[in-house]
Formats: C-alpha cells, sequence, structure tokens
C-alpha cells in the first residue's frame, strides 16, 4: 500500500536546506516504499502552518501530513494550534503513543504538546470530499523524529486502511 506524505517543517531559522529533521522524514518514508508529495519549510506562524497543511492536503493529495518542530513550550511554539485550526477530529491515541515512547529516551518529552488530528479533505469550494487526511505533530530535531517514527511507523498503513473505511 502506498501512502502519501507531506512534510511541513516549522521553523524561522531552517528552511529546506537546513532541515536535517526533515530530511530524516523524507528517508524514513521512502525506506517503506511510501511517497512524499511535498516537503515545505514555513515560518512559525500560525496561518502559514494551517495553511501548509490544508495544501498538502485539499490540493497535493497527502493522505498524512506530518509536522515538524514548533511543538514546544515557546511563545512561537504554535504547530499544535494551527493543527487544530484545520482540523476536525482528535486522534489522541498516536500523540500519546509518541510521547510514551520518547520519555524512553527523554524525560523532555512530557514537554511536548504535539497532536495528532484528522482533516476532512475540502474541493476548492470548501465542500467535504469524503476523504479524511491525518495530520501528525512531530518534533524538530532529527533525533527526536526518527525517535517518533519509531514509535507510530507500523500502525500508519492500518490508520489509512481504516480511514478509507476499512475495518479492523
Amino acid at each position: 500500500m502506498d501512502i502519501m506524505f507531506a512534510i511541513v517543517t516549522c521553523s524561522d531559522t531552517r528552511g529546506i536546506e537546513r532541515d536535517e529533521a526533515g530530511a530524516a522524514l523524507v528517508e524514513l518514508i521512502e525506506s517503506e516504499g511510501w511517497s512524499v508529495v511535498s516537503h515545505v519549510a514555513v515560518r512559525d506562524d500560525a496561518r502559514d502552518i494551517s495553511d501548509a497543511i490544508r495544501t498538502a492536503t485539499d490540493e497535493l493529495g497527502a493522505e498524512i501530513v506530518l509536522t515538524c518542530g514548533g511543538t514546544g513550550l515557546s511563545a512561537r511554539d504554535v504547530t499544535p494550534e494551527a493543527t487544530a485550526a484545520v482540523c476536525e477530529r482528535d486522534v489522541r491515541g498516536i500523540a500519546e503513543a509518541i510521547r510514551a515512547h520518547s520519555l524512553t529516551k527523554t524525560r523532555r518529552a512530557m514537554l511536548s504538546r504535539a497532536r495528532c488530528m484528522q482533516r476532512l479533505v475540502r474541493d476548492s469550494d470548501g465542500s467535504f470530499t469524503g476523504r479524511l487526511a491525518l495530520v501528525i505533530n512531530f518534533p524538530g530535531s532529527t533525533k527526536a523524529v526518527r525517535e517518533c517514527w519509531e514509535a507510530v511507523s507500523d500502525q500508519l498503513e492500518h490508520a489509512m486502511k481504516m480511514t478509507s473505511g476499512g475495518g479492523h
């Protein structure tokens, strides 16, 4: 099963050329035989992040959007809020699994505000297409991205099957 991913790196200091964590995600996704339809870097700005998520799902056909960065406690860390602004359904278990796994690596994982949510994909006129996309907030460091991927990657195919109407 091919899964179409988009990566949205959220950073005031890193563009695509310096985005090691995003590059690691591309490598991890492609090693599973899945596709990356988009990899962009945007400022730590809620509107920019929300727009990038919307574009990835509604225009580029991404089934899963992985955000990278902006999940901490600083005032500029707004990725969870930007995700919630364009998504309708919480998928708390994935964010909880990531935090639980990350806590086995570092106690600082408890400081993550990362979310996982589903977005109702829309047409250009704003009407619901019947398709859902998954948006998962990852941290911004390369090491943490690899650890978070390890926590959830084996469940993503099943999640996509269920999202498209398949059973358990």
